[in-house]
């Protein structure tokens, strides 16, 4: 019989990652039982919280702005990838300027920590962190998107952001450590489990299984995508959690190889061979091109010997999340990048000869026209558009869906006027003034259809869509 023997499932290594300093307001180390203790004080999760929803919503990694620079100076890229890159940059420096968010949907907020068994708190640690996210999305330019269900079919914006997803686990040491993320409906809604079986793995089998699971992930969650594949699992809702944090980085510093003991492992050979898959695809960042996916993280964790649990997540252009930890040091957050200005390249669309083949469409015509125009050009054309436009998302469908089954007419808007797939997020200080970054997207199948029981598309003329995608208390703190 083997001996006892104990790992992570998830071991991690050193951590690497450059960290600002929010100062030691709050924070105090007692000494008991022969033993230093990091207390901690409510206000600094909320206000910790706070910063970092702040810091994601406007900020960038370094490393992610770096990718996007990548696909500018890469000749080989489509003039599709590039001018999607360069138009990421250009949002990634509004939105640095912190009046904006860098898109119309500013997400779920999910916070993940660790708190070392020397940490001291009130126990009430979800709260405080929800009264930051709280801060945040009431104090700042960032849309509400949380859903209250009243009944099984009466929901209510709760008008706050919240209920956040918050996750506190039991760690060691004296540390409080965080993974703050804002995940948007876009990228979450391309998050699959599969139930496989053994199967599945073989180099070849595994090969054409994901590539034609990669292949259903579309445009529509804005690529180029920062993509994760968990195999194996102890469970099917562990594999997914696991290919969340992947897709976040979160998980670059697990081991490269297996073990008897069972923990999870990168597979780094893999990875790079389904990145090659994912450029030899030809769907890139919109409709044409390599730059479908950044980067690739391939996770193999240990499964029961019944079941083989496949799952995908990708983190999108709208790449938000950092790291941040409470120590006897201070308070600390992980430095994004305030200028990301400095990954422009000197020249603009034009100069980069990505102009070419561009097509003006204009929106004043009638209805007819503009279809018989469009009709003409492959999905991977880029228009250029001018003219009227009908802003509405999922709750605007749904509303003009029950009209219809009520027996009530089209209205003639959406008949005569393309309908652009938008929620933005506004600046609340300037009435009437354009909301977030609202940039190219794949057209995706959220509208109602007749699966459930015939939707806004089935009743009448399938007309265009342009479908959004980019876009004083006590401070402890100081």
């Amino acid at each position: 019989m083997p001996e006892f023997g104990y790992t992570d499932l998830l071991p991690l290594g050193e951590d690497a990652t450059t960290y600002r300093s929010l100062g030691r307001g709050g924070v105090t180390t007692r000494q008991s039982f022969g033993r230093e203790f990091l207390d901690i004080d409510p206000g600094v999760l909320t206000q910790l919280t706070a910063r970092a929803i702040a810091d994601i919503s406007h900020l960038l990694r370094p490393t992610h702005l770096a990718q996007l620079r990548r696909v500018i100076d890469d000749r080989q890229a489509s003039p599709n990838d590039r001018f999607v890159a360069l138009d990421l940059l250009r949002n990634a420096c509004i939105a640095a300027g912190r009046v904006l968010p860098m898109c119309q949907d500013t997400g779920t907020a999910i916070v993940m920590g660790k708190r070392g068994q020397h940490v001291l708190t009130d126990g009430r640690d979800a709260e405080h962190i929800s009264r930051g996210v709280y801060d945040a999305y009431t104090e700042l330019n960032l849309r509400y998107s949380q859903l209250a269900p009243l009944t099984m079919f009466t929901e209510r914006n709760t008008g706050t952001n919240l209920p956040a997803q918050i996750e506190i686990y039991a760690d060691s040491g004296n540390a409080y450590k965080f993974l703050f993320m804002a995940k948007g409906g876009g990228s979450a809604n391309k998050s699959f489990l599969y139930q496989e079986t053994k199967a599945v793995l073989g180099p070849q089998r595994l090969l054409t299984f994901l590539e034609e699971k990669i292949r259903s992930l579309g445009t529509a969650a804005c690529p180029p995508y920062h993509l994760a594949i968990v195999i194996g699992g102890t469970s099917a809702e562990y594999a997914l959690k696991t290919a969340k944090y992947a897709s976040a980085h979160y998980l670059d510093t697990l081991p490269v190889t297996g073990s008897a003991a069972g923990h999870g492992f990168r597979d780094l050979e893999l990875e790079q061979q389904v990145l090659e898959l994912t450029g030899r695809l030809g769907i890139g960042a919109q409709f044409g091109g390599k730059y479908f996916c950044h980067d690739v993280r391939v996770v193999r964790l240990p499964r029961h010997g019944a079941s083989c649990p496949v799952a995908i997540a990708v983190s999108c252009s709208a790449d938000r999340q950092a790291l941040a930890k409470i120590t006897p040091d201070g308070v600390f957050l992980e430095q994004l990048e305030t200028d990301p200005a400095r990954y422009l390249p000197d020249t603009m669309h034009d100069d980069l000869g990505d102009s070419a083949g561009v097509v003006p469409i204009d929106l004043n015509r009638p209805m007819g026209e503009i279809c018989a125009e469009l009709s003409r050009y492959p999905v991977k054309t880029r228009l250029a558009l001018s003219g009227p436009l009908v802003v509405a998302r999922d709750i605007a469908h749904a509303k003009i869906a029950e009209r219809l089954d009520a027996g009530e007419p089209m209205p003639a808007y959406l008949r005569d006027h393309a309908v652009y797939y938008a929620g933005p997020a506004i600046d609340r200080r300037r009435r009437g003034q354009a909301g977030a970054r609202l940039h190219h997207r794949g057209v995706g199948s959220r509208i109602p259809r007749a699966r459930h029981g015939g939707g806004v598309e089935d009743r009448g003329p399938r007309l265009p869509r342009v479908r959004r995608g980019r876009r004083q208390r006590q401070r402890f703190l100081r």
